[in-house]
């Protein structure tokens, strides 16, 4: 107990010290010609009003401080400029794997890594990357042929969760339902509620991503690392009775089929405990952002009894021209124009994500400044999302902007990316997003029970509640 006292005591005397050896030793100080801006303080930088602070509200306020277009910063531990505005977007596309490539924080990459390997494998990272951006997984005519199986899942779950009630939770409904669908695609799973149990745990998993990476008991970092290994134990017996079916015959349909076949050049495959850190953070990808569109949906269209009046008809001529059991196709969802419209402006009011980050691979200049290689970018499409200049009247819910033969300036709406870094899963998130749209709309009318619910939540953003909301169904 004295002793414990003591280290207490003495804490913030070694945090001054440290603080002071980095200082000294920190070579940004003598860099030249970087953009205006803050580092903060040496170690932490401002990574405390980053997080706690909203990071929209934390770019927001640089930008005006220090230049609208670029300014530096440090936080989860990098040196880091925030690139903004369109011209900002443009640029950051155009250059990917040229001047920039992917970064994972800290927190992230503690999470995700195999705790198996001695060190990060990188032949595995490249092995994921390809498999997840081949043609034959994510692509229109691939998913087309999962569409009727995401369909049944959709209506499966809305019976059982949401038939013959009056009042339900949208945002737990929607991260089951999401992380179901993500189960069946991904891992190919039969029963993939036995994945979605693990709900909860994929929350701390989300909440931990952007973290400080502590491993002190009761902090968000240290329930996300608990969480991961919960889900990552669960999958390595998933990975295994595929293995298993796999010998005996059974064809290679699924992402994870083809990260079990995935070699280097070596002709190494990756290891169990490799398979199910990459399988865990693809399931985290098409989970939370999914679910977040969705709930924003239902809370947005609840109150907004015009806009829900338009999809329902356009919902109700896809629905009429079906027969009786049938399930939705390709040609179903190019009908929904209006539906999907409706859905970018929910994803423009509420982004699913605030934004990501990259790593500088050489010195480059923008906007008369020079950041140097391996600083960290930071991208966030709050710049552009919400700027009167681009989109008037931007708090109001419109779904007429994107109507055919109207135009923005380029860039200056990128929910999902652009160019070599757009979003990968993009057309899965379409499928799945207006599966639920079509489904939830031709079954019940809703109101929300608490229309000015506190909207929680850093880099990904969730009702605190789980938005209650009054369903009523059409054949009440």
């Amino acid at each position: 107990m004295e002793l414990t006292l003591l280290l207490l005591s003495l804490a913030p005397l070694i945090l001054l010290l440290v603080i002071r050896i980095f200082s000294l030793k920190d070579p940004s100080r003598s860099a030249k010609n970087l953009p205006p801006g803050s580092l903060g303080w040496p170690i932490f930088g401002e990574t405390l009003e980053f997080l706690f602070g909203k990071p929209e509200k934390f770019v927001f306020d640089r930008m005006k401080k220090y230049s609208s277009d670029i300014f530096k910063t440090r936080i989860l531990g990098e040196k880091t400029v925030v690139i903004c505005g369109p011209d900002g977007n443009k640029y950051l596309f155009s250059n990917e794997q040229k001047l920039f490539t992917a970064f994972r924080p800290h927190s992230m990459r503690k999470l995700f890594r195999s705790h198996q390997a001695a060190a990060p494998i990188e032949v595995s990272r490249e092995a994921a990357s390809k498999i997840l951006r081949s043609p034959g997984f994510l692509k229109p005519e691939a998913l087309v042929r999962y569409l009727g199986k995401m369909d049944s899942i959709t209506q499966q779950q809305m019976q059982t969760y949401w038939e013959g009630k009056d009042e339900v939770k949208a945002f737990p409904f929607a991260k089951t339902l999401t992380l179901s669908l993500a189960c069946r695609f991904f891992l190919g799973s039969d029963d993939p509620e036995r994945i979605a149990r693990l709900v909860s745990n994929f929350d701390d998993v989300t909440l931990g991503m952007h973290s400080i990476p502590s491993g002190f008991p009761g902090t968000t970092f240290y329930r996300a690392s608990k969480a991961a290994a919960a889900i990552r134990r669960e999958l390595r017996k998933v990975i295994s009775e595929k293995r298993a079916s796999m010998a005996g015959g059974a064809q290679a349909q699924d992402i994870l089929c083809h990260m079990i076949l995935a070699t280097d050049a070596s002709g190494k495959h990756m290891t169990e405990a490799e398979i199910a850190g990459k399988i865990l953070g693809v399931l985290v990808a098409g989970y939370s952002t999914v679910a977040t569109a969705m709930t924003f949906f239902m809370k947005y269209v609840g109150q907004r009894p015009d806009i829900y009046a338009k999809i329902l008809t356009e919902q109700t001529e896809v629905a009429t021209a079906k027969k009786a059991g049938e399930l939705l196709d390709w040609d179903d969802i190019q009908k929904m124009k209006y539906s999907w419209n409706v859905i970018y402006e929910v994803m423009r009011l509420t982004p699913p994500i605030q934004g990501a980050f990259r790593e500088a691979l050489t010195d480059f200049t923008y906007a008369g400044y020079t950041i140097p290689k391996g600083w960290k970018i930071y991208w966030t499409v709050s710049t552009t999302n919400k700027n009167p200049k681009y989109f008037p009247d931007p708090e109001n819910l419109d779904p007429s902007r994107y109507d055919d033969g109207k135009a923005f300036p380029a860039f200056t709406f990128v929910p999902f990316g652009a160019g070599p870094g757009m979003c990968p899963g993009k057309e899965y998130a379409r499928l799945a997003i207006l599966t639920f749209v079509h489904n939830v709309v031709k079954r019940f009318k809703w109101e929300v029970v608490f229309p000015e619910e506190k909207i929680v939540g850093d880099m990904i953003p969730s009702p605190e509640k789980g938005l209650p909301i009054r369903i009523q169904s059409h054949s009440c």
